[in-house]
C-alpha cells in the first residue's frame, strides 16, 4: 500500500511539481494551500509524511507544525520543512518546532526523494525491534515514547530520533558529522552547531527525568550514549 504524503504549499505550481515527482516514485499525494485546508484534508486521511512550506498565508508552516506536534492524533507524523530561510537560527527554530528534516529552497527532485526515503525508512517500525532498552531507559518505536524508570519523557520527534540512534549504538563515540549522517541522512542542511543544540536539549530532558550522564561528551571527538554512568 503506497504511503500518503501531504504537500502543504501556497503555490500551486510547486505542489504540482512535488506531486508529480512523488507519484512517479509510487507515493500517493494530497495537497493543501494553507494550514486550514491541510487540517481539513487530514480529517479523513492521516498522512504518513507532510512536506510543509514555512511561508504559508495565515498560519505559518512553523506554527502549523507546532500545533500538529501538540495534538496526540498527529504528533507522530514526520514533517519535512521546505523553506527559503537558510540561516542557522531559522533551521534550529524549525527543528525545535518538531520538524524531522529541513530542506532549503531551491532543491532538486533527487534531493527531495532522498530525504523522503530516509524519513520513511526511519519511521517504519521493524517487526520484533519496536522496544529497545538501555539501563533505565526504554524506547518504544511503535508508540514513539521514551520511558525513564517507567515514566514517560516528552521528546520532540527530532530528539526522539537522536535518542533512538544513541540507544541502538551504545558505548560508541560518534562525531557530530557521523550523527548528522546517522540521524538525518547525507546531504542534510543540519550543521554541527545544530547537533550540539539538539544534544543539549535531549540531555536536559533526560536529566529532568532523573537520568543523568547517559549522553556523554567526549572532548574533541563528539558524543557517546552509555549506561555506565560516569
Amino acid at each position: 500500500m503506497p504511503a500518503n504524503i501531504l504537500i502543504v504549499d501556497d503555490e500551486p505550481a510547486i505542489r504540482h511539481v512535488l506531486g508529480m515527482t512523488l507519484v512517479g516514485e509510487g507515493y500517493h499525494c494530497l495537497e493543501a494551500g494553507d494550514a486550514h485546508r491541510a487540517r481539513h484534508a487530514m480529517g479523513t486521511i492521516i498522512p504518513d509524511l507532510i512536506l510543509l512550506d514555512w511561508m504559508l498565508p495565515g498560519v505559518s508552516g512553523l506554527e502549523f507544525a507546532r500545533g500538529l506536534k501538540r495534538d496526540p492524533r498527529t504528533s507522530t507524523i514526520p514533517i519535512i520543512m521546505l523553506s527559503a530561510r537558510a540561516s542557522e537560527e531559522e533551521k534550529i527554530e524549525g527543528l525545535a518546532a518538531g520538524v524531522d528534516d529541513y530542506i532549503t529552497k531551491p532543491f532538486s527532485s533527487r534531493e527531495l526523494l532522498a530525504r523522503v526515503r530516509a524519513i520513511m525508512r526511519r519511521t517504519q517500525p521493524v517487526p520484533g525491534q519496536e522496544v529497545i532498552e538501555l539501563g533505565v531507559i526504554r524506547l518504544d518505536k511503535a508508540t514513539h515514547r521514551v520511558l525513564v524508570n517507567g515514566r514517560p519523557v516528552p521528546l520532540s520527534p527530532t530528539a526522539f530520533r537522536l535518542m533512538q540512534f544513541f540507544i541502538t549504538h551504545p558505548e560508541r563515540v560518534y562525531s557530530r558529522a557521523q550523527l548528522m549522517d546517522g540521524v538525518w541522512g547525507q546531504n542534510t542542511d543540519i550543521d554541527e552547531r545544530t547537533v550540539d543544540v539538539i544534544v543539549r536539549r535531549l540531555r536536559r530532558q533526560l536529566e529532568m527525568a532523573g537520568c543523568e550522564n547517559y549522553i556523554q561528551t567526549v572532548r574533541s571527538i563528539g558524543y557517546r550514549c552509555s549506561a555506565l554512568v560516569i
